[in-house]
């Protein structure tokens, strides 16, 4: 089995979780894959690299190697849809957010292999996520997960019109305490570059709202971050210049977690 995912663990009650950061698709599956696909246009690009500062603040952070068309790792097991009544995409994704297919026709994953897709790569990943959260509660008495996400500005399959540059889910107030959240909305209030959201289209995906348990000690923060603010979204070349800027913003958003 290859490697499932790389964790580095930090000294800080802060655990950032960049679920769809892999981009690798293993060949038995890349085979059966439409050309479109092959590309996994629909990776969170290039955040492993956007987040690589908080290496530096004490956090721990985790990223998988596999691509989200392998096994969506923000999906619940069941595949129960986190958006009832809206378009999105599932645990073994057969859409993808062009609305165009993933795989060939006919070549889509049955149950029994998405059953063991859970098991090679889905759970190993979790298992470790939750172990470094418990890790992290047990050392500070607290600890705090956030969620690094990116997506294209302009989706329509998902969602109308242009995302704001910056989306923070809190499970609608469940995943963290009114403090965080309050500290947080302060901090985006406060400049004026990019455009915001709380609790819009992106409330928090599977990890976020299954992990943030604040009367539990541990609280959960997703970011969704517009591609277009530091990345060419056609050619998804990452542009440090564009890219430091937004860093800037986002260390004060994680901050507010310490």
């Amino acid at each position: 089995m290859d490697t499932i995912f790389d964790l580095h663990r930090g000294s800080v009650p802060l655990l950032i979780s960049l679920p769809h950061d892999g981009s690798h698709v293993p060949d038995d599956i890349a085979a059966r894959l439409t050309d479109s696909a092959r590309k996994v246009p629909d990776t969170d690009w290039h955040v492993s690299r956007l987040y690589a500062f908080a290496r530096d603040m004490g956090a721990s952070i985790i990223v998988p190697r596999h691509s989200r068309y392998v096994v969506d790792l923000n999906r619940p097991p069941d595949d129960v849809s986190l958006y009832p009544g809206q378009n999105t995409t599932g645990l073994c994704p057969i859409v993808q957010f062009s609305g165009q297919p993933v795989y060939r026709p006919g070549a889509e994953p049955e149950p029994r292999e998405v059953e063991q897709r859970v098991r090679d790569y889905w759970q190993p990943y979790h298992q470790a996520l939750a172990a470094e959260l418990e890790r992290l509660r047990a050392a500070h008495g607290r600890a705090v997960l956030w969620e690094g996400h990116s997506i294209r500005s302009v989706v329509p399959f998902l969602f109308e019109g242009r995302l704001p540059d910056i989306n923070l889910g809190t499970a609608a107030g469940h995943s963290c305490s009114p403090r965080l959240q309050a500290s947080l909305q302060q901090v985006l209030d406060a400049q004026q570059r990019y455009s915001h959201v709380l609790n819009g289209r992106f409330k928090g995906g599977y990890i976020t709202r299954h992990y943030g348990q604040p009367a539990q000690g541990v609280q959960a923060v997703q970011l969704e971050l517009a591609q277009c603010n530091y990345m060419d979204e056609d050619s998804f070349e990452y542009q440090p210049e564009k890219a430091q800027a937004l860093q800037q913003l986002i260390r004060q958003l994680l901050a507010c977690t310490l």
